[in-house]
């Protein structure tokens, strides 16, 4: 007879996402794991609380922590060389207003700019998500090629 073992997954949290979830220091949450008030296991040398037991240590509720989806981050600088002060008005105030006025549930961009006047050379720095930073400098190069016509 061949047996069958079926694997169950539990969500294990650290003491340390616990105490954060919680807003309780870390130490605290221990506590609670070594007076028998917070059920864990001890695997090496961390406490590790199941989800279920967390659950029922704050009473059923949705204090339960929830790993965030990936995320990723893209910083740019672009950089304009020739412009004059009247162009580096334009570009900035398009490229500020266009960083605040995303759609709401999006992240937003962080946009800095620094213009030196003696060389007319504009920077822009772009913090943010992939596609809101990319539709950022192609707004950039549309209003730099704009410029140049």
């Amino acid at each position: 007879m061949i047996g069958y073992s079926a694997v169950v997954t539990t969500t294990l949290y650290s003491a340390e996402e616990v105490a954060g979830v919680l807003g309780l220091h870390v130490r605290t949450v221990r506590g609670y794991v070594r007076d028998g008030r917070l059920p864990a296991v001890r695997i090496g040398k961390q406490y590790r609380i199941a989800e279920k037991d967390l659950r029922e240590f704050t009473g059923g509720g949705d204090a339960v922590p929830t790993r965030p989806a990936p995320r990723v981050e893209v910083s740019a600088i672009v950089q304009i060389d020739a412009v004059r002060r009247r162009v580096m008005d334009r570009i900035t105030t398009h490229a500020v207003a266009a960083a605040n006025g995303g759609a709401s549930g999006r992240p937003q961009l962080h946009v800095q700019t620094f213009y030196d006047e003696s060389r007319e050379s504009l920077k822009v720095i772009v913090v943010g998500d992939a596609d809101g930073t990319a539709k950022m400098i192609t707004l950039i190069s549309a209003l730099a090629d704009e410029i140049e016509q």
